[in-house]
């Protein structure tokens, strides 16, 4: 195992690289080049140059790239043009209300798709296996802004249910240790706070998984269907095997190959578009910081963004590497 997660990562080192060029690339190829992005359209040609000096952008371009790696490396992504403030610390106080709302949502979706998709398939043609395929296919069709107000309006304006907004009631005395509030209270032993942020995130979190939950959903009944018609699963039920074996070992644990794939890629596909839904309910999270650094654009935070999001898929590929070779071991052989 040790050796399939070295191998894994030294593998990932050249996407990393890769990202990194383009990402430089990108940042010179804007229009006007980083100082006319930086100091706005009516910069004169004085204060261009002087920023470029101070910048190191007179230096050639190899120069230029070794210094963007060395930032890279110290985590050093510059400064925001929006607070003035570094972007790592802009990052590490608005990424956690993120992640804790990806996760979140992955998770609704996983708990929920695997069982609903695993079922349909075994129930091929009854009334679930036509309200699941109906279901998901509407929850691919919603817009993810759209149910989140619908969600907003019936559950907490209505019915008052759930809060309408933010990630922990206004004025609620909690203690922040990591930035994850749903942690933070199971750390300081306030049970209070921590169900306070687990009420804020039941809303935004079923609005952004309704369309991973819909992916898994299918994805899991299709494989299932698919790995049921399999010689070894016939041949299995034909030994006289518990059906909980068969469906466990060889339907379920083969099937859900492809769908630990669609999983990752879902995941980090959440923690880079959760923008509508942290704005539909004022989460405070990376979603609206971003949305502001695309209008004033603010390139040192776009750029940390973005290699962030790659780290995070970095990661995500990893453990979905890892979670291969638990569920089927031929692929630690190879």
């Amino acid at each position: 195992m040790l050796r399939l997660v070295v191998r894994r990562l030294l593998q990932l080192i050249p996407t990393l690289l890769g990202l990194s060029v383009l990402l430089f690339v990108w940042v010179r190829l804007l229009p006007g080049g980083p100082a006319a992005a930086l100091l706005g359209e009516r910069a004169t040609a004085a204060d261009k140059a002087q920023i470029e000096r101070a910048l190191g952008l007179d230096q050639p371009l190899w120069v230029q790239y070794g210094r963007f790696l060395e930032r890279l490396g110290r985590l050093d992504l510059g400064t925001s043009t929006q607070t003035g403030q570094p972007v790592w610390d802009e990052f590490t106080r608005a990424f956690p209300a993120t992640v804790e709302l990806g996760v979140t949502a992955i998770l609704m979706a996983v708990a929920v798709g695997i069982p609903l998709g695993y079922f349909a398939a075994r129930r091929r043609g009854s009334w679930l296996d036509v309200s699941a395929v109906s279901g998901s296919l509407l929850g691919i069709c919603i817009p993810v802004f759209f149910l989140a107000y619908l969600l907003k309006a019936l559950f907490a304006v209505q019915l008052g249910w759930f809060p309408a907004f933010g990630r922990q009631t206004t004025g609620l005395d909690a203690t922040e240790v990591t930035g994850f509030y749903v942690l933070d209270g199971i750390l300081t032993g306030e049970f209070d706070a921590s169900w306070d942020a687990v009420q804020h995130l039941v809303l935004p979190a079923m609005a952004l998984a309704s369309i991973p939950l819909a992916i898994i959903v299918r994805m899991t009944r299709a494989s299932v269907l698919e790995v049921l018609g399999e010689d070894y699963v016939r041949t299995a039920e034909s030994k006289g095997l518990k059906q909980s074996v068969v469906r466990g070992r060889h339907v379920l644990r083969n099937a859900l190959l492809p769908v630990v794939t669609a999983i990752g890629l879902l995941t980090g596909g959440l923690l880079s578009g959760a923008v509508l839904t942290e704005s539909v309910f004022a989460f405070g999270g990376i979603g609206s910081f971003i949305k502001t650094a695309i209008d004033q654009r603010d390139y040192p935070v776009l750029v940390g963004f973005i290699m962030f999001i790659a780290l995070a898929y970095v990661i995500i590929n990893l453990l979905v590497d890892l979670a291969y070779s638990l569920i089927d071991p031929r692929v630690r052989v190879h």
